[in-house]
């Protein structure tokens, strides 16, 4: 029962166009009739049973451990701010609460991380299992906390665990949760204890969700196969650094990187050697600003022959790189896509144009959307700050891990978006008998045995094999333990004999710190003290934004980001028996960029480029997101500043909302001047004239916009992909690869995509923008080409192709939304189904009916502020979200405002359980108390937890 698996709910719409949460006693009450019907295994849950799980929030309970009393106070959402007298009894009140509301989604977050779903899940899970234990996060966490970590952190992952294993005792699974009910109809399997490495472990699993260009590298590994170099830089074109600006546009880095600076860019002096990351001499002009390796960086030191070593005979990777696709497609993720789409917004505004007179903050991170929330609020409050208790401190975590991950404590307020740094990187490695080939010699591997517990069957012993750069992935697919020998290779290249392996060298696989940045960010007290605690923050590399009460404003990068060699810039498998492809160290952290107080007045990142490569002299990745989002945020701000205007809180909101498509500005005149000459197509093609680009739910135009928009991506570029990259149930009538001209219809062959639609290319992205964006150009270029098929015509040109597109979209609408236009909107294609981890996923149809939500139709879209993110590619679904939604007002923290996309409460029968979701869904912010009046006064509930 994969998490990541896609099932329908059986639920309808609701009359108001947005389906509602169903309410609790009627689906306890379908859920107790299904039970009593005898389809679940021939037994049934009571309602006794459904209500065992629900915490106590009221009254009072012993917690054994506690020096002194302490106080949970939860508001009308039942979301708790702790109230302790000492950070041991804080961060112990942390875990038994959030153990209360969510521990089963810890349980199975943990069994993930630490590889032993099969133990939850039985054997369907047993490859993820392998898969997750060849990467080894919970060793590495387990590394950390016995080497790393400062011992104050260990005495709070301690007290935490302490206070989740208090909730636990004398607790049988159906007492803890429903679904563990459910799963005790097919297994015994028992919730253990809580421990430290359990919350560091989470960490890994998040830093894998967001660990930057691996996909990206794959895929140009792949696309080899049936585009040339020149082809596939189309499809990954330069950073357009003229149009969307970079994060740090007045920023320092720091006495060392600004030596780096004055020395020059083209490397005269510095670590990268002679010729220099970035400079005009050096690897290629385009090589740090996001050209692409693939192409081939055919100006440089290292030549066509440096990347086509490099490459290893990239068109051979086929079977390795494609196999490896899909083990990444089954692996459930932890907070993001599988490590694509994600994407987050995060802004600050200074007081100078703000109505309050000192600074917003807002911040809205994009990742799949889950039930629950990958977010937990909470408030953490020491009644008295001192040594012996230091935390004030308020936000989003995740359940699981003490402290606050994003938010405010009472100086300053803080935000994160993915910087999309590269610091992972895929190894080609010649394997010989029991070891691989390193420097002309052979290594032996390093090489540990691992045992798989499978619940109701026989455990599975596996051995993980570690080169000099890491785990060897392509052992954890049948498809990759062996390749042919007729994928041609370089002549620099060893002889590839049953094939090559692949490795990952990933810095989240060495033990780091990141749990002690979070500590000390909670309670750091200004721009000094963030800095020295997010210096800390070694994976995953964030954006941070930051503001504090004293009207300041700035940005830093953290991250452990290796250096690579000019050679190299980690946009493509790169060959692991070469000593010049090893890692030369990493970037110190005090030339990582950073932005304090800029003239400009506010700081705006949405996972653009971090800084102008012409800037700044270390290369941080060659595929940054290209600056959709950002932009138009850039844009939202100068126009309410300009002549003098002030920013409300309000208008923070208004902007994480807005639905303008960038895409559609570009595209729509074109398309207008199309003559479609079918009525039905000039119909739907007239919804377009006037629109003002917005993609509201109800919006005809936006439905018919985004369809045509999915067209021309698959015209264009979609059918000319290879199968890996397409998505699964997509076949087409393709050439053979390696014929020297056109192919016959009798000698062309069937292909099939093979990549989950969620994840499949043309994916619609801002990447996708920028690629279209440069074609407009080129009315003539190949990429415009089409065959016909049917009684669709075939195109020659971008115009013709356009038309095309315009009546595909016509059809394609017809079919899915009716004849009649005037019934169209975009939120009926763009819907959002909530779906509750594991059992709601892949259990039993009833149980998904109960535990599951929606659907919802949503504005917004692709590349948009409000980025509620459809795959081109796949379909209009909503496959990632705002997760939640903040404005910190640094005048009045009383005054600002949050939302999460679900509830807190992880027990499906909750109030809790999804009542903050109608509110997201309609843009709505919900009042956020920091203060203890504030608290106090919205506090419903009042649980007292006594020593």
């Amino acid at each position: 029962m994969p998490p990541n698996t896609t099932a329908s709910t059986g639920q309808q719409p609701g009359k108001s166009g947005r389906r509602k949460g169903r309410k609790a006693r009627l689906i306890v009450l379908v859920l107790v009739l299904a039970l009593f019907g005898g389809v679940a295994y021939g037994s049934y849950w009571s309602i006794s049973t459904v209500r065992a799980s629900f915490p106590q929030t009221k009254g009072t309970l012993t917690l054994k451990g506690l020096s002194g009393p302490v106080e949970v106070k939860r508001d009308n959402y039942g979301i708790p701010q702790i109230y302790a007298s000492s950070d041991a009894d804080l961060f112990m009140a942390q875990g038994y609460v959030q153990a209360q509301d969510r521990f089963y989604e810890m349980d199975v977050r943990r069994h993930m991380a630490s590889g032993r779903l099969s133990e939850m899940f039985g054997k369907s899970q047993v490859d993820n299992d392998e898969f997750l234990r060849t990467l080894g996060w919970d060793r590495v966490a387990k590394q950390e906390y016995d080497t790393k970590l400062s011992a104050t952190t260990k005495k709070y992952l301690q007290a935490y665990a302490e206070g989740v294993n208090s909730y636990l005792q004398g607790k049988d699974g159906e007492d803890i949760s429903l679904e563990y009910a459910a799963l005790g109809f097919t297994n015994e399997y028992k919730p253990q204890t809580w421990t430290p490495v359990d919350s560091i472990s989470w960490l890994k699993a998040m830093a894998w969700d967001l660990r930057g260009n691996m996909q990206d590298e794959i895929d140009r590994a792949l696309l080899t196969s049936r585009l040339g170099p020149k082809q596939i830089a189309d499809l990954y074109p330069q950073y357009p650094y003229s149009r969307n600006k970079a994060i740090v546009q007045e920023g320092q880095y720091s006495e060392l990187a600004g030596a780096f600076q004055q020395g020059g860019t083209s490397g005269s002096s510095g670590t990268n050697g002679t010729s220099g990351t970035n400079g005009t001499g050096g690897t290629s002009t385009g090589t740090a600003s996001g050209a692409s390796g693939t192409s081939g960086t055919a100006s440089g030191t290292s030549g066509t022959s440096g990347t086509a070593s490099g490459a290893s005979g990239t068109a051979g990777l086929d079977s390795q790189l494609g196999g490896l696709t899909r083990v990444l497609d089954d692996l459930p993720p932890a907070v993001g896509v599988n490590g694509d789409g994600i994407g987050s917004n995060s802004w600050v505004v200074g007081g100078t144009h703000t109505i309050t007179g000192k600074p917003l903050l807002a911040n809205d991170p994009h990742l799949s959307p889950s039930l629950p929330s990958v977010w937990y609020q909470m408030g953490l409050h020491c009644r008295s700050v001192s040594s012996t208790c230091q935390y004030d401190v308020s936000g989003y975590t995740f359940a699981g891990m003490p402290g606050v991950v994003i938010g405010h404590n009472q100086d300053i307020a803080w935000g994160m978006t993915n910087s999309g740094v590269d610091v992972t990187d895929l190894y080609l490695e010649k394997i010989t008998g029991n070891g691989y080939l390193y420097d002309g010699k052979v290594k032996p591997f390093e090489t540990r045995e691992e045992t798989i517990k499978v619940a109701g069957g026989s455990p599975k012993k596996i051995v993980v094999r570690e080169t000099n750069n890491g785990p060897l992935l392509s052992d954890r697919d049948e498809e990759l333990v062996k390749v042919g020998k007729k994928a041609a290779v370089d002549t620099a290249a060893p002889d590839r004999g049953d094939g090559y392996g692949v490795a990952l060298r990933w810095t989240a696989l060495q033990p780091g710190t990141t749990m002690d940045a979070v500590f000390a960010m909670d309670k750091a007290k200004n721009w000094t003290d963030f800095r020295k605690a997010a210096s800390q923050f070694e994976v995953p590399s964030q954006n941070l934004i930051y503001a504090d009460n004293e009207n300041h404003i700035g940005y830093t990068l953290p991250g452990r980001i290796p250096l690579r060699e000019e050679s190299d810039n980690g946009s493509i498998p790169a060959p692991g028996w070469d000593p010049k492809y090893r890692w030369s160290g990493y970037i110190p952290q005090d030339a990582l960029p950073y932005e304090y107080d800029p003239e400009r007045g506010y700081i705006v990142t949405a996972n653009q480029a971090v800084i102008d490569p012409d800037k700044y002299p270390y290369t941080l990745t060659a595929d940054w997101g290209y600056g959709a989002r950002s932009q138009r945020i850039t844009d939202l701000i100068q126009s309410k500043i300009k002549d003098g205007g002030k920013i409300s809180t309000d208008d923070m909101r208004q902007m994480q909302l807005d639905n303008s498509s960038e895409i559609a500005r570009l595209l729509v005149p074109t398309l207008l001047k199309i003559d479609p000459e079918n009525k039905d197509v000039r119909e739907a093609q007239k919804l377009l004239e006037g629109w003002d680009y917005t993609q509201d739910a109800d919006s005809a135009a936006a439905a018919y916009f985004n369809a045509v928009w999915r067209n021309v991506l698959k015209l264009a570029f979609g059918n000319k992909l290879p199968k890996e990259l397409r998505p699964k149930g997509q076949c087409l009538w393709v050439e053979p690869v390696n014929t020297t001209g056109p192919a016959d219809e009798a000698e062309k062959v069937r292909e099939c995509g093979q990549r989950d639609p969620d994840r499949a290319q043309p994916d619609g992205g801002d990447r996708w923008f920028e690629v279209v964006r440069k074609l407009m150009d080129q009315p003539d270029s190949e990429w415009w080409s089409t065959p016909k098929v049917g009684t669709r015509p075939a195109a020659h040109n971008r115009d013709q192709l356009f038309k095309r597109a315009l009546i595909d979209a016509r059809w394609e609408l017809t079919a899915k939304l009716g004849k009649d236009i005037d019934s169209w909107s975009w939120g009926r294609l763009h819907r959002l189904f909530l779906k509750n981890q594991t059992l709601g996923t892949a259990g039993p149809g009833f149980v998904q009916y109960a535990l599951n939500r929606g659907p919802w139709e949503l504005g917004g879209g692709e590349a948009t502020v409000n980025a509620t993110g459809w795959n081109a590619a796949g379909g209009y679904g909503v496959v990632w979200v705002p997760s939640m939604r903040m404005v910190v007002n640094l005048g009045d923290l009383d005054k600002s405002k949050w939302i999460n996309l679900t509830g807190a409460s992880g027990h499906a029968y909750s109030a809790h359980y999804v009542d903050q979701t109608d509110k997201w869904a309609d843009g709505e912010l919900l009042p956020w108390a920091f203060s203890d009046q504030a608290v106090e006064k919205s506090t419903s509930d009042k649980l007292v937890l006594k020593p």
